[in-house]
């Protein structure tokens, strides 16, 4: 019987190391950097890149890096029944026509899905909606802003009685766009959809893996789970 083939690694074309193409990455998607930043805080540490070598690896590997995290984040997270989503959708300019980023977390701050369009109506809302529960599962509530779009997507997908609808309600959504709202001004806002849908969705992951709600633990807790995420992130794709 013939051995199974090991999977190539997808680091087999490149004279770097794979704990610095995990660092770069790491540091330009996670933090408010540009990438001229990245590569001027990497010659700090007598690592020398171009830029534009930042600009490629987080293209190529960025997204095999998110999928890695979503595909071990969400089997842990189908079992979890008490499970309340919030919905929302912020606006986004690219080449100075407005775009919509619709985004999905769950009550712990954990972004779920992230879907672009150029319109807010029932039809954008129904695809993005059935893109996250394909993906994620059924939550047992979720809550929207007073956005008419939801309620008749909801009403097609035969789930109207799970929508909660409240003034203050959706603050835990709106909160999770700051973070994406820092990284959009560091990269000086973006130029078109399909980079827009890429990097919304690889931060998110990003995101989620380093989130430690650190404002909640004390400061030995925090510490055991951040040397844990970095951990995990060296071994992603390895």
């Amino acid at each position: 019987m013939p051995r199974p083939k090991k999977p190539q690694s997808p680091f087999r074309y490149f004279n770097s190391s794979p704990e610095v193409i995990r660092l770069v990455v790491m540091m330009y998607v996670r933090f408010p950097l540009s990438l001229r930043n990245v590569e001027d805080l990497l010659a700090e540490r007598g690592i020398d890149i171009c830029h534009e070598t930042v600009r490629h690896w987080w293209n190529r590997f960025g997204p095999l890096f998110a999928a890695d995290v979503r595909r071990q984040r969400a089997s842990r997270m189908r079992g979890f029944r008490q499970w309340r989503w919030h919905l929302d959708e912020m606006y986004v300019k690219l080449n100075g026509e407005m775009h919509y980023l619709w985004r999905a977390v769950d009550q712990e701050g954990e972004v779920l899905e992230s879907y672009v369009t150029k319109t807010r109506d029932k039809a954008a809302a129904l695809t993005f909606m059935k893109k996250a529960l394909k993906r994620h599962g059924s939550p047992e509530t979720i809550t929207t802003d007073g956005l008419r779009s939801y309620k008749a997507a909801m009403s097609e997908l035969g789930n109207a009685d799970k929508q909660e609808v409240g003034r203050w309600a959706n603050n835990r959504v709106e909160n999770s766009h700051l973070p994406f709202r820092r990284r959009e001004r560091a990269m000086l806002r973006f130029r078109q959809m399909k980079s827009l849908q890429k990097f919304a969705s690889l931060h998110a992951n990003v995101h989620n893996h380093f989130n430690l709600e650190r404002h909640l633990v004390d400061r030995q807790t925090y510490k055991t789970r951040r040397s844990a995420a970095l951990a995990e992130w060296q071994n992603l794709m390895g």
